[in-house]
């Protein structure tokens, strides 16, 4: 049965329902210091700011960056400073991701004109290749 936590602290479980992520995939991101939960015996306890950073790592999984790169702008953050310089390289890691993606929609708008190409060529060369039909008439018989 799972202990009530204080609402300042979470489980790895409850963070696993919260973000749709599996315990392993929390636990791999401990491994690569992403996260650094305290523990009580071996129960592993995440703070706000654990699941604070759960949430970035996630978000920036979602639009495309490695972790490094998300585990380098997330150390980047200082309460006690504006945080520009942090900013500056999230918006130059996603402008990077979206040039990817856009060649990547090049390419795939290329292929996609190619494969309709090639498919219209095998229709037309199946359609000079039909079977004239016979004629269902008979010919008279010659006597």
């Amino acid at each position: 049965m799972l202990k009530r936590l204080r609402m300042t602290e979470y489980s790895i479980r409850q963070l696993s329902a919260e973000f749709g992520v599996t315990s392993r995939t929390i636990r791999h991101y401990e491994e690569l210091g992403l996260l650094a939960p305290s523990r009580r015996g071996q129960t592993r306890i995440y703070s706000p700011a654990d699941r604070t950073r759960l949430k970035l790592i996630l978000r920036g999984r979602r639009v495309g960056l490695s972790l490094e790169e998300a585990k380098d702008i997330i150390n980047m953050y200082d309460p006690d400073h504006d945080n520009r310089d942090q900013l500056h390289k999230t918006i130059a890691a996603i402008r990077r991701r979206r040039e990817q993606l856009l060649e990547q929609q090049r390419e795939l708008e290329l292929m996609l004109e190619q494969m309709d190409e090639v498919e219209q060529g095998c229709l037309d060369s199946l359609a000079q290749r039909q079977p004239k039909k016979r004629s269902t008439k008979r010919k008279p018989v010659e006597e």
